[in-house]
């Protein structure tokens, strides 16, 4: 578990407090052991030099003796409890002649866990970076621990920040932190120094900020308690996925031997830069000989659209990207197809991976018009780093590649690539394309020298309700809604329209439809207000069409007020699917199939087209009857997940905040602290499984905190959009179980990415997640439209117009640091409306929630 320290460190510079007037650069030579804690003061969180300390209640119990000098405590399950020391004005091990930190520790028996030393170019410098030793041999009984400082090679010993103690395994049971001391090197105590020196690069991070950052690096085990150590370099994390390496090294050794390796994180861009040697000679590696049991090892089944152009992940969860050079990137049925341009290229990462001795290349399909062709790229790196790769090119022709339209199975051998340091894959790259599109299918490696295709297994596919409902008969009268003969309005007066004008048009009688957004709909209003529809139970929606009747229809329900201009308007709707109640040509659904107030009516809406081919609307209305000319059928209702945009407790208010970045993490939380408020967090479960973002830590905290962590989809689609159900299901179920593995939680609640809902969409979301609620607003602060222009106080202007409106329900994002700097000012502007602000399943009255 690496790039806890740098949380430790936000974590506890958010409460700084006063500290030791001692200096950096007046200490004398010591003549002892500097005490850094005997925990006599741990109830005010100041370590023995005054510093700030804490676990930031992270641990399941933790109590501090007095008496004693020494800290009992329990982890919690979750594997996210951690303990960290702080010296605000630094402490130089150089300059007062430390060579060690030493501590009694107990833990169970076979147990480890990792010491972090944090060091900066200065005292006061904006940066740091982190060092990682990880203890094993823990006997179960008390043992002094004596960690060289040499043993964290390249570490600045002049300006040492913090200490932190995490990575508890098991991460159970009792655990004991005695008295802790920097080792005087004239003392008695002293240990020898080693020479082992290393290069490091520094973060951009310091622990008093509200950055949070990400390390990486190698892993060294060893039986020694002195410990083998790691350097890494602390990075910030972006949004955008970045290589994660992780090499390992294990020593029996049970003296202070070290182990450094420089790695530091970054957005993967290959590139054919100077740091890159192209190789086109013969290779004389060996043959690949798999020792043991060996399987196919999947690069990418290309699964999922968002996971690759919109988190750019493969199913490695590394990097995988253009960057943006393709006219197209398309993922559909297993395959990913390239439409190039001038200079385009794709690569797809494996963090660093050991091919020696198991896979002998990689295998896919291809399909790709004759006289297509393009480079490959093999890469290694000694270092294990993104940037400081070797890079082997390979032409199509070179490969013996030939195309002629068709998809076949292709491999890259690896034996190809002469120089190709196996042992240290990290990615392969597409580059020199001759502008043809290509469609690559899985990507795999594949065990000894013999290609094999890799198959995906069979995506379960959703059951759809085959069983129908009888036709019945109303006594109410038929009810004509629309019949186009007016631009601006239907049949009854009242408001017809569309989101987009230019993807729709009214003409000769008809209403043709060909919209290519699934946010948008057209929509035909009942009445201005609200009508009271309960007498029309018993009949049927109407709707005369020809075309593609893969759309959503849906009947909108107004507010209690039926009052426009009160948020939310409308205030829900229920969707069915138009296919499942359709001929050719009509479109027959009982009305009773909608789930709404039907005394609050306001209209229908067509809405969520899924087909490039038009739909032709020329009637719609409501009958009392289904005629038995009619030659579909008319299907059984299937439950969809209920749609919610404002709280239902009286006088509550909720913010719901969907994705961010770790770096502002921090910074929400203190100011939703501050603001002793709790709120629920909407997360996307693919980024919880790269331990590069850190994410899971920060959800982690936010639950520790009492706030509600929900769900948000796995890789962030547009889910309405997706092709199939089985897609739908697929991003539900990753979701469910990222969420399960990183957070311990579930959750009832759902958020869909950009709001995007359908009939397809919630009827699946209630088949996987029964009693489900689908959490939409009625207030959105517009962060997607301003936080990052010359004008972002017009998010302050948009949450203030919503809640003037009555809005309730809040989305907005802690992606932009504009936004969260507005956060302070929504949250007091909701409490002066008089509302109490709580979680969304306390607003919702769900009596699972806490209590308020």
């Amino acid at each position: 578990m690496r790039g806890v320290g740098t949380i430790l460190a936000l974590c506890a510079t958010l409460l700084v407090p006063e500290v030791s007037s001692r200096s950096l650069f007046n200490r004398a030579v010591c003549t002892k052991d500097l005490i850094i804690d005997d925990y006599s003061n741990y109830a005010n969180h100041l370590n023995s030099l005054g510093f700030w300390t804490s676990d930031d209640g992270t641990m399941q119990t933790l109590t501090a003796s007095t008496a004693n000098k020494k800290l009992t405590f329990t982890p919690k399950a979750a594997g996210t409890s951690y303990f960290y020391t702080s010296f605000d004005t630094c402490v130089s091990a150089t300059n007062d002649k430390y060579n060690a930190i030493t501590f009694p520790f107990k833990g169970p028996a076979g147990g480890r866990f990792t010491l972090e030393l944090q060091t900066a170019s200065t005292c006061s410098s904006t940066t740091y970076t982190s060092y990682f030793t990880d203890i094993t041999g823990l006997t179960g009984s008390t043992q002094t621990i004596t960690v060289p400082l040499s043993s964290f090679p390249g570490a600045n010993l002049g300006v040492i920040k913090a200490w932190a103690w995490y990575g508890f395994s098991p991460a159970s049971g009792s655990w004991e932190l005695g008295q802790t001391s920097f080792v005087c090197a004239g003392g008695s105590t002293s240990v020898p120094v080693s020479s082992t020196t290393s290069s490091s690069t520094t973060s951009s991070t310091k622990p008093t900020t509200s950055t949070t950052s990400t390390t990486t690096g190698s892993t060294t085990s060893t039986t020694s308690t002195t410990g083998s150590t790691t350097s890494t370099t602390s990075t910030t994390s972006s949004t955008k996925p970045t290589t994660s390496t992780t090499s390992t090294t294990s020593t029996t050794s049970t003296t202070g031997s070290t182990t450094s390796t420089t790695s530091t994180t970054s957005s993967t861009k290959p590139t054919t830069s100077s740091t890159s040697t192209t190789s086109t000679g013969t290779s004389t590696t060996s043959s690949t000989t798999p020792t043991g049991t060996c399987q196919p090892l999947l690069i990418d089944d290309f699964v999922s659209q968002s996971r690759l152009t919109f988190l750019f992940y493969n199913s490695m969860n590394q990097p995988s990207s253009d960057d943006g050079t393709m006219t197209s990137v398309v993922v559909a049925n297993n395959r990913v197809t390239l439409t190039p341009k001038a200079n385009s290229y794709f690569y797809t990462s494996f963090g660093c991976l050991s091919a020696t001795n198991k896979y002998g290349g990689i295998s896919f399909r291809i399909k790709a018009a004759a006289g297509t062709t393009f480079n490959v790229q093999m890469q290694s790196s000694a270092t294990c780093s993104s940037d400081a790769f070797t890079g082997y090119d390979r032409t199509t022709t070179q490969l013996g590649w030939t195309f002629d339209g068709t998809e076949k199975l292709y491999s890259i051998p690896f034996s190809s690539f002469a120089g190709l340091d196996i042992s240290k894959l990290t990615t392969v790259l597409f580059i020199t394309f001759n502008n043809k599109p290509v469609t690559f299918g899985p990507m795999a490696f594949y065990c000894g020298n013999t290609p094999k295709e890799y198959i995906p297994s069979a995506t379960p596919t959703s059951s759809d309700a085959s069983s129908t409902v009888p036709v019945s008969t109303s006594t109410a009268g038929a009810l004509v809604i629309d019949q186009f003969a007016n631009p601006d309005t239907n049949a009854l007066g009242f408001f017809h329209g569309g989101d987009d004008t230019t993807q729709y048009k009214i003409t000769g009688g008809k209403l043709t439809v060909n919209f290519k957004d699934t946010d948008f709909a057209f929509y035909s209003q009942i009445t201005a207000t609200c009508r009271d529809m309960t007498s029309f139970d018993g009949s049927y929606l109407h709707i005369a069409y020809t075309g593609s009747n893969l759309f959503t229809v849906a009947l909108q329900q107004h507010n209690s007020a039926c009052n426009e201009n009160i948020a939310p308007y409308p205030e829900t709707w229920d969707d069915v699917e138009a296919r499942r109640y359709a001929s050719a040509t009509d479109i027959y659904i009982p009305m009773s199939h909608f789930g709404i107030v039907k005394t609050r009516v306001i209209g229908v809406a067509l809405k969520a087209f899924l087909s490039s081919t038009s739909t032709v609307v020329s009637k719609i209305e409501i009958v009392n009857t289904v005629p038995s000319s009619f030659t579909g059928s008319i299907s059984a209702k299937i439950p969809t997940a209920p749609l919610l945009f404002a709280c239902k407790r009286p006088n509550s208010f909720a913010f719901a905040i969907d994705d961010g970045v770790p770096e502002l993490a921090q910074q929400v939380l203190g100011i939703i602290r501050d603001e002793n408020i709790k709120v629920t967090f909407f997360t996307v479960g693919q980024p919880l499984l790269d331990t590069s973002t850190n994410l899971s830590n920060v959800y982690n905290e936010m639950l520790s905190r009492g706030h509600q962590v929900a769900l948000h989809s796995f890789t962030h689609p547009k889910m309405e959009s997706l092709a199939t159900t089985a897609d739908m299901d697929w991003e539900l179920q990753q979701d469910i179980a990222a969420v399960q593995q990183t957070l311990h939680t579930s959750s009832k609640y759902f958020r869909p990415p950009f709001g995007n809902e359908g009939a397809r969409m919630r009827e699946r979301l209630e088949a996987n997640i029964p009693g489900v609620q689908l959490i939409n607003w009625s207030v959105d602060v517009e962060d997607w439209l301003w936080a990052t222009t010359n004008t972002p106080e017009k998010q302050l202007d948009a949450f203030k117009r919503d809640l003037a409106k009555g809005g309730n329900l809040v989305v907005m994002h802690y992606l932009y640091p504009s936004t969260v700097g507005y956060l302070k000012q929504f949250i007091q502007l909701a409490k002066a409306t008089g509302k109490q602000l709580m979680r969304v399943d306390q607003c919702m009255m769900d009596p699972n929630a806490p209590p308020l």
